[in-house]
Formats: structure tokens, C-alpha cells, sequence
């Protein structure tokens, strides 16, 4: 008996002791945060790929060199550097310190277009911004793009309030975790820029005298066609997918075959999105030199829709290099060609690469059944051969001025 009575008061001690050390855990300060394999993941990807110093996207060959010179365009670029400093003047100390970055700094490639509950960013979020603060962010990103990229900008930041609502209410989505940070100090003759970084919606911006590089860009969204909540009737991309499969269908059916990578999409097909600045991708699907006037000129159309959410100006200052080297563009393809088809392009040249690709549902609760699907896009830009960020002509802005 005494043994018995012995054993249930050790039970109910060891039980209060249990208790109370659960309840001693309940101080925010002893709470272990949970491990998240995604986010591990995410950063680990991205520490991997700094350990490699920026060189740039090539082909196995290595492509051309002295494609990006320093030069003037002609085209002002005084009212980004004037919204840039109003923005950084109405910022707090903190705020400052927080957002601003040298030239120089690894920041730059410090980028990810996944959900902010697996990837930490730099910077100032719109949402930590008063509404004055507000006003002075959106008026550096009105003042570096086009009216059509600002509006495209908005809508995709709308896609993650969409999110947010039907995923009730997680955190990780929201219309205003868009983060902004300032790289160098706005000038008109030294080299400085920004960056954008969000779910679906990242953006590099160098400057340099009148010269601006946008590169990396990666927009995308979902889902692309809203259908409740605040922004029902919200819709992307559907330019860049019905031009891209007009251009597909416009191409003989040699050309067709030649441009196919393969017919089959079963599942992501982008290349060159985060950690991937050093990637080496050859030339793949059709040359351009083979297509007809009409054909070109329906592909100039379809890279325009990308190049044209820059601001006017510096737009066309692009799209005369992409001219430039217009030959010696490749359009590769992946998927069907059937109307309601989902796919994957490419167009890849000496001095642009551009992808459009129709991914797995994601976000959607509910909606995944492991095909992609039109109601989840990412597009992305870059500049091959060394100048994303810029960094060609920072190197050689470096070597003249003796930094």
C-alpha cells in the first residue's frame, strides 16, 4: 500500500512539474521557432550561390564581351534620382539605416519571388511606411517605369492581398510586403540604383548618368484571373501568354519543331530565376535569322510587352539594342500549341533574356493537382553576358574613375 501511495504522488509530481515547466516555456523569450525545411532550403540556396562572386549568365561558350558601353542615352533619368531622394528623406533613422546599401554590396543579389513565410528580405516594407512615406515610394517606382509597368507593378501586389484572403488571412501574404532598399547614393553622374523585392514582384534598377539597366526583373502572379474578394477582376500576363502562343502559331510547322524543346510540360520550367546569376545556358529552340519580316516583327512586339515596362525613353533605348542583335535571338518553346495549351517560351540574345512560364498552383488552396496551370504565371528578364545589376558598367565605371 505504501508502495502504491508512493508511486501516485511521484506521478503527480512529475505531472506539475510538466505543467508548470510548460508553462514557463509560454514567455515569448524560451519559444524555440519552429524549423521550416522550405525556408532552410530557400537560404541555403541563396548562401551557396553568394560564396560564387557575380559573373553573369553565358553561354558554354562565352559569348560575346564590350556588348554594354558607357554611354549617353540622351533620355533623363533626374526625376528617379529626384523621387529617390525625396524617399530617403522622409525615412526615419532607422528606416535609413535599414534601406541603404553601397554600391557595391551583395544586396543586390539578395532577391526571391517565394512568399515572405519562407524568405527573409532586406530593407523597408511599404507596409512599415506612413501614408506620406507611401506616396514617395510609389513615386520612385511611377518615375522609373512606364504607366503600364507601374499599373502591372499594383496588380501583382493585389494577387498577394487575393492570397492572403484565401488562405485566411496568413501572414505570409500581403498587398504591402514589398521591400525597398537603395544601393549607392542618388546621383547624376555616379552609379547608385534600387531594388523591389516580393512575393511575385522583384526589381533591380541601376542607374548610371543617363543610362539605366532593369535587370533581373521577375514578375508573375496568383492567380492570374481573381474571381472574389477585394480585387475580384484582377487579371495578368494575358498579353504575354496569348502573344507568345499567337507567335508559336504563326511559325511553320518546320519552324515549330525546330523552336520545341519538347511538347510535353509537366511541370516549372524557369532557368534563370533566383540564385541564378552565374548560370551558364546556351542558345536553345530556332534562330531568328530564320524567320520571316512578319514573324520578327511579331517577336520584336511580343519582347516589347516586356521591355516596355520600363519608362518611356529608356525603352526605346533597349529595344534598339534587342534590334541590334535581333539575328542572333533564339525562341525555344515548351508545350503544346493548342489553344487552351499551357507552356513555357524563351527568347534569349546577346543582350536580353526573357522567360514566360506557366507553373504549378501554389498558392490556391485546394487547387494543385500537380500540372501547371494558366492561373499561375512567372515571367523573367534579364541581361546575359555580365549586365545584370549593372554590373558591366559599374566594372567599367570602376576602372576609369580608379575606384
Amino acid at each position: 500500500m505504501k508502495l502504491i501511495i508512493t508511486l501516485i504522488l511521484l506521478l503527480a509530481f512529475v505531472g506539475c512539474k510538466q505543467k508548470t515547466d510548460q508553462k514557463g516555456n509560454a514567455n515569448p523569450s524560451n519559444i524555440v521557432e519552429k524549423v521550416n525545411p522550405v525556408k532552410e532550403r530557400f537560404a541555403k540556396m541563396e548562401a551557396d550561390a553568394l560564396k560564387e562572386s557575380y559573373v553573369g549568365i553565358f553561354t558554354e561558350k562565352g559569348d560575346s564581351t564590350g556588348l554594354f558601353q558607357i554611354r549617353s542615352t540622351g533620355v533623363s533619368t533626374l526625376p528617379i534620382q529626384k523621387a529617390a531622394e525625396n524617399f530617403l528623406n522622409g525615412l526615419s533613422p532607422s528606416q535609413l539605416q535599414t534601406t541603404t546599401f553601397d554600391i557595391n554590396d551583395e544586396e543586390w543579389r539578395k532577391w526571391c519571388n517565394v512568399d515572405n513565410g519562407i524568405y527573409d528580405r532586406q530593407g523597408v516594407s511599404i507596409k512599415e511606411l506612413n501614408e506620406i512615406q507611401k506616396k514617395d515610394a510609389f513615386k520612385l517606382i511611377q518615375e522609373s517605369l512606364s504607366a503600364k509597368g507601374l499599373k502591372l507593378s499594383k496588380d501583382i501586389m493585389k494577387t498577394d492581398q487575393t492570397l492572403k484572403e484565401l488562405n485566411s488571412g496568413s501572414s505570409d501574404y500581403d498587398e504591402e510586403l514589398y521591400f525597398f532598399t537603395i544601393m549607392g547614393k542618388p546621383s547624376s553622374i555616379e552609379p547608385w540604383g534600387w531594388q523591389l523585392d516580393g512575393h511575385h514582384l522583384v526589381i533591380n534598377y541601376f542607374i548610371l548618368g543617363d543610362q539605366v539597366v532593369m535587370s533581373p526583373v521577375f514578375m508573375g502572379g496568383e492567380p492570374i484571373i481573381t474571381t472574389s474578394g477585394k480585387y475580384k477582376g484582377n487579371t495578368l500576363f494575358q498579353d504575354e501568354q496569348n502573344f507568345g502562343l499567337a507567335l508559336m502559331q504563326f511559325l511553320t510547322l518546320e519552324q515549330q519543331k525546330e523552336a520545341t524543346i519538347s511538347n510535353i510540360k509537366t511541370g516549372n520550367n524557369n532557368v534563370a530565376e533566383a540564385n541564378k546569376d552565374n548560370l551558364t545556358l546556351n542558345y536553345e529552340g530556332i534562330q531568328v535569322s530564320k524567320f520571316s519580316n512578319e514573324q520578327r516583327q511579331k517577336l520584336l512586339d511580343l519582347i516589347y510587352l516586356y521591355i516596355s515596362n520600363m519608362r518611356e525613353g529608356h525603352d526605346k533605348v533597349k529595344m534598339e539594342e534587342v534590334i541590334a542583335h535581333i539575328d542572333n535571338t533564339w525562341f525555344s518553346w515548351v508545350g503544346k500549341t493548342n489553344e487552351n495549351a499551357v507552356f513555357y517560351y524563351r527568347i534569349h540574345s546577346p543582350v536580353v533574356l526573357i522567360e514566360f512560364d506557366h507553373q504549378r498552383v501554389v498558392g490556391v488552396p485546394n487547387a494543385d493537382d500537380g500540372k501547371p496551370s494558366r492561373n499561375h504565371i512567372h515571367t523573367v528578364v534579364r541581361t546575359p553576358n555580365g549586365n545584370d545589376y549593372g554590373k558591366d558598367l559599374l566594372k567599367q565605371h570602376k576602372e576609369k574613375h580608379h575606384h
